[in-house]
This record gives C-alpha cells, sequence and structure tokens, in this order.
C-alpha cells in the first residue's frame, strides 16, 4: 500500500465525480505560485478532495474558502486541514449557487484556484466568466485538451466559440502541463493549468450581448460558412451580410475561426448598426 492510499484509506472513490486527487508537494506549490496567491488574497477552490491543495493555498493566502460535493470526504478534509483552522470549507454546488449566495460565504475581491473535475470544466469556466462577482482570476487544473481550446489561435482546430469568449474579456494563457501519473487515481489523459485573468474592459463593445450572439452562430456549424452562420442567426438578408462581411475587409466565403477576437468585436458592432 503506497502513502497516497494509507491517506485515503477506507474512503471509496466516485467516479461519476471526476475524483483525482494531487498529493506531490511541488506540483501543490507550482499551482498556488502560478495563481499569483499573495498573502494580502482571498481564495476559493473548487473541489477541495483530499484538501491537500487547500492547505497549501492556506499558507499563502489570507483567506481560503473551499468548496466540495462530496460529503463522505469530511472526516480526511478536517484531519488535513487542522493546522489551518480560518479555512472555511462549504459542501455545496457552485454550479447551482446563485452569485447572492455564494457572496453569503466569500469576501470580495477573490481568485479561484481549483483542480476540477474534467466534466465541469468548461462550465465552470463560464459560470464564473458571466458572472457578476468580483473574480480577479481563475487558476485551473483541467484535460490538456481543453486548455488548448482555450488559448487556441485563429485558423486552427482547437479555436472555437469559447476560446473567443474568454479572450474577449480576459488574458488566458498555459502555465504548465501535468503528467496523469501525478494524479492519484491517475486519469487516463494528461493536465495542464491555464491562468485566466479577468479583464471587463478590454473591449467595449456596442452590445455585449449582440457579440455573444455573434460569436455563438458563427461557430455553430463550423463547416458552413460565416455569411450562412450569421443568416440563420439574424434573419437579415445575405446579400446584406456578404456585404458586411466585405466591408470589414474579409471574402463573403470567410467561416468564423478565420476571425480573431478583434475582428468579431467589429463585427458585433457593424450588426449592432444594423439592428
Amino acid at each position: 500500500m503506497d502513502k497516497n492510499e494509507i491517506i485515503l484509506s477506507g474512503f471509496r472513490f466516485k467516479k461519476q465525480l471526476g475524483q483525482n486527487f494531487i498529493f506531490d508537494k511541488n506540483l501543490l506549490k507550482a499551482v498556488a505560485s502560478d495563481a499569483g496567491v499573495t498573502e494580502e488574497d482571498t481564495v476559493v477552490e473548487i473541489g477541495t478532495g483530499a484538501a491537500t491543495l487547500t492547505a497549501v493555498l492556506c499558507e499563502k493566502a489570507q483567506n481560503v474558502i473551499t468548496f466540495e460535493l462530496d460529503e463522505d470526504l469530511r472526516p480526511l478534509i478536517e484531519k488535513t486541514l487542522e493546522p489551518f483552522p480560518s479555512a472555511r470549507v462549504v459542501f455545496a454546488d457552485v454550479l447551482k449557487c446563485s452569485d447572492d449566495k455564494l457572496r453569503e460565504w466569500i469576501p470580495e475581491p477573490f481568485k479561484v484556484v481549483a483542480n476540477l473535475p474534467y466534466y465541469v470544466t468548461t462550465p465552470m469556466i463560464m459560470r464564473f466568466t458571466e458572472s457578476s462577482l468580483q473574480i480577479t482570476s481563475l487558476t485551473l487544473m483541467m484535460q490538456k485538451e481543453v486548455a488548448l481550446r482555450l488559448v487556441a489561435e485563429e485558423d486552427t482546430p482547437e479555436y472555437g466559440a469559447i476560446t473567443v469568449a474568454l479572450r474577449a474579456v480576459a488574458d488566458v494563457r498555459l502555465t504548465r502541463t501535468i503528467d496523469r501519473r501525478l494524479f492519484y487515481p491517475s486519469p487516463n489523459v494528461d493536465s495542464a493549468l491555464v491562468r485566466i485573468d479577468f479583464n471587463r474592459n478590454k473591449y467595449k463593445f456596442k452590445d455585449f450581448s449582440i457579440f455573444k450572439k455573434t460569436v455563438k452562430a458563427a461557430f455553430s456549424m463550423r463547416r458552413k460558412t460565416l455569411v450562412n452562420n450569421l443568416v440563420s442567426a439574424f434573419s437579415l438578408p445575405k446579400d446584406e451580410l456578404e456585404t458586411l462581411v466585405t466591408d470589414l475587409g474579409f471574402s463573403p466565403t470567410v467561416r468564423g475561426e478565420a476571425l480573431s477576437c478583434d475582428d468579431f468585436v467589429r463585427l458585433s458592432d457593424a450588426l449592432c448598426d444594423r439592428r
């Protein structure tokens, strides 16, 4: 029996919750470092797990609030966090909590640091990206494939709607890749750490809702041209949209994945002018 099995003695992993814990102290410290955690910060952790990352965050941050779904982990969490009585453990599903409910637990502003179950990565990113909470950054461990989509450049297969949506309000970078063998139990794929620093004044949109609608439409059917996707979404004549797109400097047969975030801002502003 290795040391991880000893620590988790009596605990049964729940596959449906995507539980893969980290015990490597060097990696845990690297995650906190990449997140830029300082002694003045409030840090929110999603997915307490064995509380090993929580403990490292407690060593560095002023406040740590950690959320966990699995009540069966309570004894293990309490044991790991014995040296850190100020840490607040909340057994709740962040995806089901309103912003107002989260404010009852979390002082603002705050940073999010998490080793997320793979299946909630995108919903969790969008939950905080579209939030009214004062979040300064997200530093998240996720499946490497998803991380590459978040930092992809235009005209690549990985580039998509979530890439543009994040780039519109944040600066995104992949800080390190993580070997699957550093997790227990080991997942079937490698992971990566991504840091998302919010800058919600990065662009001045004429109508942010139109920007989101434009991006969603552009990638709705990747095999179709941008114009054809916009026709379906905005109910504008095709010839009018072709003129709009060419006026912006693009071919009328261009596809959405060829446009940068800057281009999508210009396109959505132009669509606002035609309402």
